[in-house]
């Protein structure tokens, strides 16, 4: 596998990694709500941390999806690029 194949690979993992921790992390905090729709935790210390801790994931997961798409762009332009040589190569003389 070429660099340039890998490159996208490795942007449509890094995007649904990205976007599958977001879907987790609002998931989770969705079933923790009771019925009258407050988060419930067994003590402060527990909400202080998997608060900082759940924010700490939604930006490490924004930071996936942000370089997912950098790496789809990239892909895009040397794609474009080797397409561009191949066609000027090609002319006859």
């Amino acid at each position: 596998m070429d660099t340039v194949t890998a490159q996208l690979v490795f942007g449509i993992v890094v995007t649904v990694i990205g976007i599958g921790l977001i879907y987790w992390i609002n998931r989770r905090k969705f079933y923790r709500r009771n019925a009258v729709g407050a988060e419930g935790f067994s003590s402060f210390e527990a909400s202080v941390f998997t608060r900082f801790i759940e924010r700490v994931g939604k930006w490490f997961a924004y930071a996936l999806i942000i370089v997912g798409v950098i790496c789809f762009w990239t892909y895009s332009q040397i794609k474009k690029e080797k397409e561009h040589q191949e066609i000027k190569t090609e002319q006859p003389t």
